[in-house]
């Protein structure tokens, strides 16, 4: 995709002949890791929570004032202008050994769901608006084979210049499935993507296996209804062990299901399932 990628996007085969593509915040994780990592970093720089709760305020303010959510992004961004982008990603890192301790860290559903599209021999894929500094470390825990995010630019001296390469937010999203899909020769009617938020729907619209998760949002749900997409809950749990299988503990399976002909639904050898989807109607 460009010069930033890691060295695990570039260890991608192409023997998978299908992907699932995920949505991070709110979809995997139960909380908006940009913004949780930046209470993380103001209170590392002395920050009591009153400067991180001015800026949310203006976050919403600017979110109900109409500010598109890739200018958000970029605005996000600009606060780490001249921080070393090692400093940056190491931090990152820290916030999620953190995070990923707390008793609601994931979306049960969703990481079970993207567990067994692993074992399936899919290409797991995560999408999103926040940094590779606090996903790399969650796509190691999930077994993730390649992250699509925004790409903070870096500047002379190993310095962030405050700018993105692109807003991993909306349709972009849409174009790096899309890219990945005709990159990697993926047949993009037998891929999945997963979603929680109005601003994932032209990527969910990219593949042939759309997933809602949450059924909170309303035009994800008027989409779901209309077309008959399934929808998974969004109920949090805690990851209790590293790796690509700690769904098998997240659900209290003793055996891993075999990912079934939709993708969701597969039943284990001792006869349960794991937190299944619904079909909106």
């Amino acid at each position: 995709m460009n010069s930033a990628m890691n060295s695990m996007d570039r260890a991608i085969t192409t023997k998978a002949t299908r992907a699932a593509f995920f949505d991070v915040d709110e979809t995997l994780i139960n909380t908006k890791s940009m913004f949780d990592f930046l209470r993380f970093w103001m209170a590392r720089h002395g920050d009591d929570g009153s400067g991180h709760a001015a800026v949310m305020a203006g976050v919403r303010e600017a979110a109900a004032s109409g500010v598109h959510r890739s200018e958000i992004n970029r605005r996000y961004y600009r606060r780490f202008a001249g921080v070393a982008m090692d400093e940056l990603r190491t931090a990152g890192r820290e916030w999620y050994e953190a995070y990923r301790r707390g008793p609601a860290a994931v979306t049960v559903a969703t990481w079970a769901a993207a567990s067994r599209h692993r074992e399936a021999g899919d290409l797991v894929v995560l999408v999103s608006g926040s940094f590779r500094g606090c996903l790399d470390p969650l796509a190691e825990d999930l077994g993730a084979d390649l992250i699509l995010c925004s790409e903070p630019v870096v500047g002379s001296g190993g310095l962030l210049t405050g700018e993105v390469e692109r807003p991993m937010i909306g349709s972009v999203k849409a174009d790096a499935v899309r890219e990945t899909i005709a990159r990697l020769g993926l047949n993009a009617r037998e891929s999945s993507c997963y979603g929680d938020h109005a601003s994932d729907l032209d990527m969910l619209l990219a593949v042939g296996r759309p997933v809602v998760v949450g059924g909170n949002d309303r035009v994800l749900m008027e989409h779901a209804q209309r077309l008959d997409w399934p929808v998974l809950p969004s109920a949090p749990g805690r990851l209790r062990t590293a790796g690509a299988w700690a769904a098998a503990e997240l659900t209290g399976l003793a055996d891993r299901p075999a990912l079934d002909a939709s993708g969701l639904t597969a039943p284990a050898a001792s006869g349960l399932t794991a937190p299944a989807a619904t079909r909106s109607r």
